[in-house]
C-alpha cells in the first residue's frame, strides 16, 4: 500500500477550508470587544476614576473586552497553518509581511512622530525601542511596542516564525533534530509567555477540524453554548496578564480550556456561531477587524481629549458615555474603513492580485499536508 493510500482514510476532504464563516465573524467580535474595552476601561481609569459605582459596574465588561485579544490569538492559530503549508517559507513570509506590515508601519510612524513631539511615552522615545518595535524584536530587547495594541502583533509574528519553522522541519525538510530543537524553543517561549497557549490551541483545532469529519461537521450546539457561557463568565471575573502566577488561579486554565473547546465547536460547519455571525454586517467587521484594532486607540484618545476639553464628561454618566461612544464610534468607523481599503487590503491585493479573504474553495490543511508528505515519500523512494 502506498503512503498516499494509507493516509487517505484519516484525512477527509473538507469543502471550503480557506474561509471559515465563524472564524471570520469572531475576528469582528474580538475587535469590537477590544474597542469597547478601551472606551469603558479608559474612561474608568482616566475620567471617572473617582466614581466607584461606574468603575465597579463596567469592570466585568472591561475584563471581557480585553479577552478579545486572546480570541484573536486562537483565530490566528487556526487560520495560519494552511498558509504555512500551502506556500514556501519565503512566500509565506512575504505574504504575511504584505498582509500586516503596511498598516502596522503607517501607525508606528504616526506614533513615533507624535511621541517625539509630546514625549508622552518616554520609555519608547529612543532609537533602541523604535528599531526593536519596527522589527518585532521588542520581546528580546525587553522594550515596549510602539503603537498602542501592537504588542499583540509581536506575538503574532513570532507565532508565524514558529509555524513556518514547524512545517519546514516536520514536512518540507524532515529533521528529527530540527523538530527537537524547535520544540524546545517553542516550549521555552511558552514558558516565558503562557499567553501563546492560545495560538497552540488554534493550531491544534485546525488540524482536528481538517482531519476529522465529526469535528468539522458540528451539530454540537448545546455544548457550544455551554462553552461560550463558560468563556463569558470566566473572562469577566478578572484581568489576566497570563504570567504563570496567574495560573495558580484555577479560573485561568479553565478559561484557556473553555476557549479552546468553544472555538473548536464554533468553527464547525453547523455551529450556532456560524449561523449567527454569517450576516453581512459581522462579515464586514471581520474584514476590517485588523484596521479597527490599530485605528481605534488613536480615535479614542482624541475623542476623550476633545470631550474632556469641552467638559462633556458630566456627572450624568449614562448621557456622557452614550454621546462619547456614538461620536468615537462614528469617527472610528470612518477612519477604519479608509485604513482598511488603503493600507490593509490594497497593498496585498496589488502585489498578489487576489483578495485577502477568499470564500472560494481551497485545499484543507490536512490535504495540503498529505500532498507534501506524498511528494516527500516519492522523493525518498528515488
Amino acid at each position: 500500500m502506498t503512503a498516499e493510500a494509507s493516509a487517505k482514510p484519516s484525512a477527509k476532504p473538507i469543502g471550503d477550508n480557506s474561509f471559515n464563516i465563524a472564524a471570520h465573524g469572531l475576528r469582528g467580535i474580538a475587535s469590537l470587544m477590544v474597542f469597547f474595552a478601551h472606551l469603558l476601561g479608559g474612561t474608568a481609569e482616566h475620567v471617572y476614576a473617582s466614581n466607584s459605582a461606574y468603575v465597579d459596574g463596567i469592570t466585568p465588561f472591561w475584563n471581557f473586552g480585553t479577552f478579545g485579544v486572546c480570541l484573536f490569538f486562537v483565530i490566528s492559530g487556526f487560520v495560519i497553518l494552511p498558509s504555512a503549508i500551502r506556500y514556501s517559507p519565503t512566500e509565506f513570509a512575504a505574504r504575511r509581511f504584505m498582509r500586516l506590515y503596511p498598516l502596522f508601519f503607517a501607525f508606528s510612524v504616526l506614533f513615533i512622530l507624535l511621541n517625539a513631539t509630546t514625549n508622552l511615552y518616554p520609555e519608547t522615545n529612543n532609537l533602541t525601542s523604535v528599531l526593536a518595535g519596527l522589527t518585532f524584536l521588542n520581546l528580546l530587547s525587553r522594550t515596549e511596542q510602539l503603537t498602542p495594541n501592537a504588542w499583540s502583533l509581536t506575538f503574532e509574528v513570532w507565532f508565524y516564525v514558529f509555524m513556518a519553522a514547524f512545517v519546514f522541519v516536520a514536512v518540507r525538510r524532515p529533521s528529527r533534530l530540527g523538530l527537537v530543537v524547535l520544540s524546545l524553543l517553542a516550549a521555552l517561549f511558552i514558558a516565558r509567555y503562557p499567553i501563546a497557549l492560545y495560538f497552540v490551541a488554534g493550531g491544534l483545532i485546525r488540524l482536528a477540524h481538517d482531519r476529522y469529519e465529526w469535528v468539522s461537521r458540528g451539530h454540537h450546539r448545546l455544548a457550544e453554548s455551554a462553552a461560550l457561557a463558560a468563556c463569558v463568565f470566566l473572562s469577566t471575573r478578572g484581568h489576566y496578564d497570563y504570567h504563570w502566577s496567574d495560573f495558580q488561579n484555577a479560573e485561568v486554565p479553565l478559561l484557556v480550556a473553555a476557549t479552546a473547546l468553544y472555538f473548536c465547536l464554533a468553527v464547525s460547519r453547523n455551529s450556532l456561531t456560524a449561523l449567527l455571525l454569517g450576516n453581512r454586517l459581522l462579515r464586514y467587521f471581520g474584514t476590517v477587524s485588523y484596521s479597527l484594532y490599530l485605528v481605534h486607540p488613536y480615535t479614542y484618545f482624541l475623542s476623550r481629549a476633545a470631550f474632556s476639553h469641552a467638559h462633556l464628561f458630566t456627572a450624568n454618566v449614562p448621557v456622557s458615555m452614550g454621546a462619547f461612544i456614538v461620536v468615537t464610534g462614528a469617527i472610528t468607523w470612518i477612519l477604519t474603513h479608509f485604513a482598511n481599503r488603503t493600507l490593509e487590503l490594497w497593498p496585498y491585493e496589488f502585489v498578489y492580485h487576489q483578495k485577502i479573504y477568499r470564500s472560494t474553495s481551497q485545499p484543507s490543511a490536512a490535504r495540503l499536508w498529505l500532498a507534501l508528505n506524498t511528494k516527500r515519500s516519492a522523493w525518498l523512494r528515488g
